[in-house]
């Protein structure tokens, strides 16, 4: 039996009030009928006694406290899903919004997502390759794996973005079975057409679910629309058996709904004003990356955040980093030097690369390569600040070497382009080569079987010459 209430008893913004609703449940869907038969949909997202609070996905002007009519349909919100969402664009509800009608659905999924045994969770390995060498190398992206982008205000997340969905592949050779679904929140017109028009150019749509919610939609859209985006995620990966590489941004758009969401419910704020339940709503999100045992697929999470004032103790990247296995954090110094992608290596780091590299996943020697890479170039910010206080003539001739090493790191290791994609033979045989540029004995995170094998102080000095016959020329003289 349905049964419908006429009236509201209040209307505070996007949310109405109603007295004496039995049998009410959290995040159950509410029909709203207006005077002139025009329909919209809600979400009932306050329960106190018989009193609910809804929030409407449309707004409420137009609403009248005397005749509307609310109906509850018994259910949440869900997802019309089936193997057809590949190639589609969804609204952040998940209206199609592409111009190709409605979904033909095999089934309806709850937005919310369903709870996994922890048990049933396998750990881990294996990686995503996103031909770009330093996150690849130094913060490999393992499949099941949550790590988020950490980006500034002016710093190129969107066009990094892009370009993981553009080159990111499973270990396979032919990459079968691996998707991407694509969640915008709160962006502009032009981002988001960006990204569309990036996709479609690329040749990469038909393997692309997207999501886009704008800045001038309803906020409620932008807080339904990861939840969207990962139950698609999980449709694709645990009944089709497909590896899906979630992208979302940007967080803190969704976070900052989130706060005028709770503003306007008259809940009492947290840090910055953010809602005191910020860490569980987004751990919400977060945790449903990971692989079960009944499916062969997978659900890796890149959320991307813009840290508000470059700020990364505030509230949205914090808690963030609670939660996740790591970070990709862009640094705007790297950025203002024309680096792309502007990676900072020491402060990123993947907490579960350890496992999902080396023999049998990338290359024997990946392990190796990496910590030496990030040892040599933690010692270059060393000699750099040295440099700042006794000048560069007085540092020792090792010191000089790791100057070097530093300059050709950066610009040929990190610097790699928008359309340059790098397997993992080849970023790792980079690493090499800018490693041999260092004397064999500076090489300490290396067994010497290992060293032996790779190193080739010649080969390098001939690879770079190609480029950068200045500092090859400085190199010789050193040597």
């Amino acid at each position: 039996m349905s049964l419908q209430y006429v009236g509201l008893n209040d209307i505070n913004g996007s949310l109405v009030v109603l007295d004496h609703v039995q049998n009410a449940s959290y995040d159950e869907m509410v029909e709203i009928e207006l005077n002139d038969g025009s329909l919209r949909l809600g979400r009932i997202v306050q329960i106190e006694g018989e009193r609910v609070v809804v929030q409407v996905f449309e707004g409420t002007n137009g609403l009248s406290l005397a005749n509307t009519k609310t109906r509850l349909l018994g259910h949440p919100m869900e997802l019309p899903v089936s193997k057809e969402i590949l190639g589609r664009v969804f609204s952040g509800a998940g209206r199609p919004i592409d111009g190709l009608g409605p979904v033909y659905a095999d089934k309806n999924m709850d937005i919310n997502g369903q709870p996994l045994n922890p048990v049933s969770r396998v750990y881990p390995r294996n990686y995503i390759n996103t031909g770009i060498s330093s996150i690849d190398c130094l913060m490999t992206l393992i499949r099941g794996q949550k790590l988020p982008i950490f980006s500034g205000s002016g710093l190129p997340h969107n066009q990094l973005a892009v370009q993981i969905v553009k080159q990111a592949k499973v270990a396979e050779e032919n990459g079968e079975g691996f998707g991407v679904v694509f969640a915008a929140m709160g962006v502009t017109n032009d981002v988001a057409d960006y990204f569309r028009r990036s996709f479609e150019e690329a040749g990469v749509m038909q393997r692309v679910v997207m999501f886009l919610n704008l800045s001038n939609d309803p906020i409620v859209e932008r807080i339904l629309t990861p939840r969207c985006a990962l139950t698609a995620a999980e449709y694709l990966a645990y009944e089709h058996n497909m590896h899906i590489l979630v992208i979302y941004t940007d967080v803190t758009s969704y976070c900052e709904a989130l706060r005028e969401f709770s503003s306007s419910k008259g809940e009492i704020p947290g840090r910055k004003g953010y809602p005191g339940y910020l860490y569980s709503d987004l751990a919400s999100l977060y945790e449903r990356a990971g692989i079960i045992q009944s499916a062969k697929g997978s659900v890796t999470q890149i959320p991307i955040l813009t840290m508000p004032n470059n700020d990364i103790t505030h509230p949205v990247p914090d808690l963030t980093g609670y939660i996740t296995e790591g970070q990709i954090t862009l640094d705007s110094e790297l950025h203002s030097m024309g680096i792309y992608p502007p990676v900072g290596v020491l402060p990123s780091l993947s907490r579960l690369m350890k496992d999902g590299i080396g023999k049998g996943f990338t290359r024997e020697d990946h392990s190796a390569v990496s910590n030496q890479l990030f040892a040599c170039y933690a010692h270059v910010q060393d000699v750099r600040s040295l440099t700042s206080v006794i000048g560069e003539d007085e540092l020792s001739p090792t010191d000089k070497k790791y100057m070097e090493f530093g300059e050709l790191f950066e610009k040929h290791f990190l610097n790699q382009g928008f359309d340059t994609n790098r397997s993992i033979e080849e970023t790792l045989d980079l690493g090499w080569n800018l490693l041999s540029v260092l004397p064999k004995s500076e090489l300490d995170r290396i067994d010497n079987e290992v060293i032996d094998q790779h190193y080739d102080h010649e080969k390098a000095i001939e690879s770079f010459n190609i480029q950068d016959e200045m500092i090859i020329k400085e190199l010789q003289l050193g040597t």
